[in-house]
């Protein structure tokens, strides 16, 4: 998916810039969100792929499943999409946009995994102690991985924290060959 993310980084930023300018962040993630929806559809993504349909009409279609929720600036990035055969790239668009906003607003994603599912208040304490650790605001979505058999590894950016028994295994391995 490099090549996609490639295509879509020009137009994630720019739309970027306008919701910027048009201090306007949350309600631009809300409408790519909605747009990325539409876009991943299977349907959808059939009609995108349809030779025998103008840009125009799918411009207008994917405008018309979106229904209020687009106005002018929206309207405009849908037909430039439409009219550059890029409308696929919306998912990838609305992710590059997620990152900047995240970065904008000094949030970084953190992913989570577990050996055993995470109680909500679990994840909130655990979310609270690495925003002190890392020193910044963070999101962050837990996996349960049984291979880990106990303890968690945080992955934060390109860190990582790993206090799970398989990790404290892996390291007492590489002791012991050293």
């Amino acid at each position: 998916m490099a090549e996609l993310a490639t295509i879509a980084r020009p137009y994630a930023e720019a739309v970027f810039r306008v919701a910027l300018d048009e201090k306007a962040l949350p309600a631009w993630s809300e409408r790519l969100s909605l747009l990325s929806a539409i876009a991943a559809d299977s349907q959808m993504r059939s009609c995108i792929s349809n030779p025998e349909l103008s840009a125009a009409q799918k411009s207008e279609l994917f405008k018309s499943l979106a229904g209020e929720a687009l106005a002018g600036s929206e309207a405009n990035l849908i037909d430039v999409l439409a009219a550059n055969e890029r409308l696929s790239a919306l998912p990838e668009i609305a992710d590059l946009f997620e990152a900047l906003k995240a970065s904008q607003e000094g949030v970084k994603e953190a992913t989570i995994y577990s050996a055993f599912p995470v109680t909500e208040r679990q994840r909130k304490a655990l979310i609270a102690d690495l925003e002190a650790r890392f020193k910044t605001r963070l999101t962050a979505d837990v996996v349960v991985d049984q291979s880990l058999i106990g303890g968690v590894k945080i992955v934060v950016g390109d860190q990582v924290l790993d206090t799970s028994v398989r990790g404290k295994l892996e390291s007492l391995r590489l002791a012991l060959k050293n």
